[in-house]
């Protein structure tokens, strides 16, 4: 349910979806095809077969995942990455560790169809899991990285959000935001607006999460 007295676009908040196309098998906004192509077709030139894990993402999933983190129903894992259980954290642990890894509702990147996550599928064999994390910088991803992190230098399109670990969202080198579409919406994000899409959603720990938005926007949103 979109709450009637947001000032902003409902759409930064992913509770209405952008215009959407699909390119390289994900969701996204129209505008990004051309640049993921150029991108793509440079990964191959250098031997890599780019793919995106993730695009796209509505306020309903994003809710679906923060939800069963914080009642313990999917894996949590602290700063260090190490498995937790919900249980034995406080509500302001049980916060950080979700939010360490996963968007607040409302507060996702990903609501904006300008942001992706990519990798190379050409190692991805054998049953590989893939965990889109820093430590794949060192693995099988290694070279993927190195040329990916090349390629960013050369253009001005793409940029990475989450690169460096500020003590909010972990560091995530996968993660590229299509900064001229993307700029734009995280300057109209609005944290009244996201307290009142919150109020009117079916949110875990949302009272812990009301009373503590602006310092959990502060550190958790980019």
């Amino acid at each position: 349910m979109i709450p009637k007295n947001l000032t902003t676009d409902p759409l930064i908040y992913g509770l209405v979806p952008p215009p959407l196309e699909t390119c390289l098998g994900a969701p996204v906004q129209p505008a990004l095809i051309s640049a993921l192509t150029d991108m793509a077709s440079a990964a191959r030139a250098a031997g890599f077969d780019l793919a995106i894990a993730s695009g796209y993402r509505d306020f309903a999933r994003q809710l679906l995942i923060f939800n069963a983190k914080a009642r313990g129903e999917r894996p949590l894992l602290n700063d260090r990455g190490q498995p937790v259980k919900a249980s034995n954290l406080s509500t302001d642990e049980l916060l950080s560790a979700i939010l360490r890894w996963s968007a607040l509702p409302g507060a996702s990147r990903h609501h904006w169809g300008t942001d992706i996550d990519v990798y190379d599928a050409g190692v991805c064999v054998d049953g590989y899991s893939l965990a889109l994390t820093t430590a794949e910088c060192e693995g099988v991803m290694a070279p993927f990285h190195l040329w990916l992190s090349e390629y960013l230098a050369t253009q001005s399109l793409f940029i990475r959000p989450y690169c460096q670990d500020r003590g909010g969202v972990a560091p995530e080198p996968w993660h590229l935001s299509f900064a001229p579409l993307a700029q734009a919406y995280r300057q109209a994000f609005n944290v009244r607006d996201l307290e009142q899409v919150l109020k009117a959603a079916d949110v875990a720990l949302k009272d812990a999460v009301l009373a503590r938005l602006m310092a959990l926007v502060t550190r958790y949103v980019v």
